[in-house]
């Protein structure tokens, strides 16, 4: 396993919803940068591979979606995600590194909103107020064999 992999890997295994989505974002972001590069390079496999890898990221984004509970915000992430896809696909037609671009900053405006999120929700877990622990051995009268 290359050193980049066993980062993710360990970065994934202890993260929460909100940071998976950040980590989710990030891998999109790499993946059409590598896109635009193989467009660059004339690489089609690659181009076509880094795409579909995106795609898949956003189909899993949007199968996590609860659209009841996230009421709006979660139906404009559904409207997003297929504007995103479909704009990618558009991109792969016509080996667009425009397109790709202009989806990288879009991804990147929305990843720094769920990072955001993210430093909330710290910050908040931080705040709670921790119960005092008894130290009940202090309490305890000791016998003392004579």
């Amino acid at each position: 396993m290359n050193p980049t992999s066993a980062y993710r890997e360990t970065a994934i295994r202890g993260a929460g919803p909100v940071r998976l989505v950040v980590l989710l974002y990030e891998q999109m972001i790499e993946d059409l940068r590598q896109a635009v590069n193989a467009i660059k390079q004339n690489q089609i496999e690659l181009r076509t591979n880094k795409i579909n890898h995106a795609i898949s990221v956003i189909g899993y984004l949007q199968s996590s979606l609860n659209k009841q509970a996230g009421g709006q915000v979660a139906l404009n992430l559904e409207f997003f995600y297929e504007q995103l896809r479909g704009n990618l696909a558009k991109a792969q037609f016509c080996a667009s590194q425009r397109i790709l671009l202009q989806q990288i900053t879009d991804l990147l405006a929305l990843r720094e909103a769920w990072s955001e999120v993210e430093r909330a929700e710290t910050v908040a877990s931080r705040a709670k107020p921790v119960p005092p622990t008894v130290d009940r051995s202090a309490s305890t009268p000791r016998s003392f064999a004579g």
